[in-house]
């Protein structure tokens, strides 16, 4: 089956910075893929040379088997983006913004499919609001609501919460989820780790513009398999043992154990200390503590 997102290659250097060193990917029908890194690790250019803003120098990329540069009509018509910046027109209300976009698509009658975008976008009761006059969020969920307006299969949201409210987060991510389930394609870069653990099917991380990290989420969890033990115990640790605790937040003292194995001697040297444990967590870490792991080399 030919992939969503296909990339090969790709490389593109901005002067003495290399934004890209030859990615390969490929993105399957039908996921939620995550495309995670920190700033300046190439995630935003990957997603302009995929959307025709940009020219890679090399390599190629391809939406639904159909190239962005040799067959650039098709690929953008197969593909939606929503930006990081906040771009719009000032001069048009919302429902004239998704209907002139609707235009470039060549959909000549398309409200019925944009009042259902704004329904869920919870734009309705601003549909006649000129854009001057949104919020910040509200122009977010416009710039969504056009990226959605001429259906495409691959739908790409770069930061699509960042700086709005936990309401419209939740709201975005149920239409999302809702869109993945109905044959929608989604690729999601974002720095709220969080939420790519709960959504994403799977992760590449980016860093230096190469892919250091590639695999299902629950792979990249299950990789890093060390466990954290916190505790409060009855009485400050002794010397040695205070030396191993990560961190001692709240009175709750950190240890990192390489596998369940660890616990059973680690509570019988507190007992050797003479300290007494009151309270007891074990926790795997989740996708924050990966990433910052592979960012810094761990493996």
């Amino acid at each position: 089956m030919t992939a969503a997102i296909e990339v090969r290659g790709v490389a593109k250097r901005y002067g003495a910075v290399q934004a890209l060193a030859g990615i390969d990917l490929e993105v399957r029908r039908g996921e939620i893929f995550g495309l995670l890194g920190p700033n300046g690790a190439g995630k935003t250019t990957l997603i302009s040379i995929l959307a025709g803003l940009a020219r890679a120098d090399a390599g190629a990329v391809r939406v639904l088997g159909h190239d962005v540069v040799a067959d650039y009509r098709a690929a953008r018509r197969l593909l939606g983006v929503v930006p990081q910046e906040l771009v719009f027109d000032p001069f048009f209300t919302v429902r004239e913004t998704l209907a002139l976009q609707s235009g470039y698509y060549g959909l000549r009658d398309n409200r019925a499919w944009i009042g259902e975008v704004m329904r869920n976008l919870d734009l309705t009761d601003k549909a006649d609001a000129n854009m001057r006059a949104l919020s910040g969020g509200m122009k977010r969920r416009v710039l969504v609501a056009q990226a959605l307006v001429h259906r495409p299969p691959v739908i790409v949201l770069d930061e699509p919460t960042a700086g709005v409210d936990v309401e419209l987060r939740q709201g975005l991510w149920q239409f999302v989820r809702r869109l993945n389930r109905e044959g929608h394609t989604i690729v999601l870069t974002t720095h709220y780790l969080d939420e790519a653990e709960q959504l994403c099917d799977r992760i590449a991380m980016l860093k230096g513009g190469r892919i250091v990290a590639l695999d299902t989420t629950a792979n990249l969890v299950r990789r890093h398999h060390a466990l954290y033990l916190r505790v409060r115990l009855d009485g400050p640790l002794p010397g040695e043992l205070a030396a191993r605790a990560l961190d001692a937040e709240g009175g709750m003292h950190t240890f990192r154990l390489e596998d369940g194995a660890g616990l059973e001697p680690m509570l019988a040297a507190f007992r050797r200390a003479g300290r007494r444990t009151l309270e007891v967590e074990v926790a795997r870490p989740d996708l924050e503590e990966v990433f910052v792991q592979i960012m810094r080399g761990e493996r």
